[in-house]
């Protein structure tokens, strides 16, 4: 039975996901920018970047705040980053979704911690270009943990973590060849941590699907964010990966299905 079956209980969970979403979007904003400022993200009262001041109620509305102080702090009245108000409302919607994609379940849960892991990682990447452990460990935890409630939860566990050891130790032989070749780092080791956790989400071919879409994604970025690079020229991927698994998780079933069609599989 799905709670979409009932209207007024769909529409009941839907609000509640909605206000969840906008609270997580705002808890791994100021996550994200405490680990990249290498600050605890548990411990510490919220407060302004720019004049310290603690931040009290009227502050820490997500979405609302912003809207209602105009995107000021109104301690000092210096303009607050749009980011915060653009991933609390982004988070929001993405967290409805979750729950309209994989109704009220434990996959759903488990798929939205992954959601959580990845709108984290991404942010910390594209401001010091590296991908926290604890945002890989975490959803690998959390696919393991739902493995029995899978149709077959046998099989997940096998071709999973067949997937996820495989992709992981492919991408660290390439990238090392890549490295003895270029004489540089080319893929950095958070990337390949976070390929192996989506080999144990998507299957081998999910997960390679994954890949040839975050290496699109990742040229389309590169392309247009040309001046987003770290000293030596590289280009965070973390974000690019996370936007192909996201994807992935969405509408991955039936993109790998029409895919498989082609071959006769």
């Amino acid at each position: 039975m799905s709670i979409w079956d009932a209207p007024y209980i769909g529409i009941f969970f839907g609000v509640i996901a909605f206000m969840l979403g906008a609270v997580m979007g705002s808890f791994l904003n100021c996550a994200a920018w405490r680990i990249a400022h290498g600050q605890s993200f548990i411990k510490g009262r919220s407060m302004c970047p720019d004049c310290g001041a603690e931040l009290g109620l009227p502050d820490l509305v997500p979405i609302f705040s912003w809207l209602f102080l105009k995107g000021k702090c109104r301690h000092c009245g210096k303009k607050i980053p749009v980011r915060y108000f653009l991933t609390e409302l982004f988070f929001a919607l993405l967290t409805l979704g979750c729950l309209l994609r994989f109704d009220l379940t434990v996959i759903c849960l488990r798929n939205y911690i992954f959601l959580c892991c990845l709108f984290c990682l991404s942010l910390v990447d594209i401001d010091i270009f590296e991908i926290p452990n604890g945002t890989v460990i975490i959803p690998a935890v959390a696919w393991l943990a739902a493995v029995p409630f899978e149709k077959e939860p046998l099989k997940a566990l096998i071709t999973g973590l067949a997937a996820g050891v495989g992709l992981g130790v492919a991408m660290l032989l390439l990238s090392l060849l890549r490295d003895r070749i270029l004489k540089k780092d080319t893929l950095g080791g958070g990337d390949i941590k976070l390929l192996a956790v989506v080999g144990l989400y998507f299957g081998p071919f999910g997960s390679l699907f994954t890949l040839i879409i975050s290496c699109v994604i990742g040229l389309i970025f590169a392309a247009i964010f040309k001046k987003k690079r770290d000293g030596e020229g590289h280009f965070p991927f973390g974000p690019s990966i996370a936007l192909a698994s996201a994807l992935m998780l969405f509408i991955g079933g039936p993109l790998v299905d029409a895919y498989m069609k082609l071959f006769g599989i």
